[in-house]
């Protein structure tokens, strides 16, 4: 009579759970083949392979871009104007860097070697981090009188202080 465990089939249902080690550099798309770690066969047969497909999850600071990572670096319009110093976050570690004065906004500075690894290969992609400039959306009447007068010194035209054409007009008929 054949067993309750298995019904005469020689194999039975269970779960497993296997250390999978993920080379440095794989991508979403990729297939990891582990021989012999997949069902085994009917009646006693061989077992065969498990594939392990890979999906790299999202960060929340960086984009893949093959072997390339892109970082968006917020920057007020002072510390684009006047340059900075900052601490970025790499896969190294914390690394100190330089925004020069005048950086204009969407800039992208590239630090070579600062990537991925590449898969099966020698070397590392790159760190392009892009600057958005942030421009302030309520500004005190001092930082705007400031501003102003920076306009001023620089000849250019501005939006009068009395607010925008429809409340100037929703002034004449009050």
């Amino acid at each position: 009579t054949p067993c309750s465990g298995c019904r005469g089939e020689g194999r039975i249902t269970a779960e497993r759970t296997y250390q999978v080690e993920v080379p440095a550099g794989v991508d979403t798309g990729a297939t990891l083949r582990l021989s012999q770690r997949g069902a085994v066969g009917a009646r006693g047969g061989a077992a065969g392979d498990l594939y392990v497909h890979i999906r790299v999850a999202a960060h929340e600071r960086y984009e893949r871009e093959e072997n390339d990572l892109v970082t968006h670096v917020p920057i007020s319009i002072a510390q684009a104007a006047l340059g900075t110093e900052l601490t970025l976050t790499t896969l190294d570690g914390d690394e100190e860097f330089s925004i020069p004065s005048g950086t204009q906004p969407h800039h992208q500075f590239v630090l070579k070697g600062r990537g991925v690894p590449r898969l099966r290969g020698r070397g590392r992609g790159d760190l392009r981090v892009i600057i958005d400039v942030e421009v302030p959306t309520k500004l005190s009447d001092h930082e705007e009188q400031l501003l102003r007068q920076f306009a001023e010194e620089r000849g250019e035209v501005t939006g009068s202080s009395g607010g925008g054409l429809f409340s100037r007009i929703k002034s004449a008929f009050s």
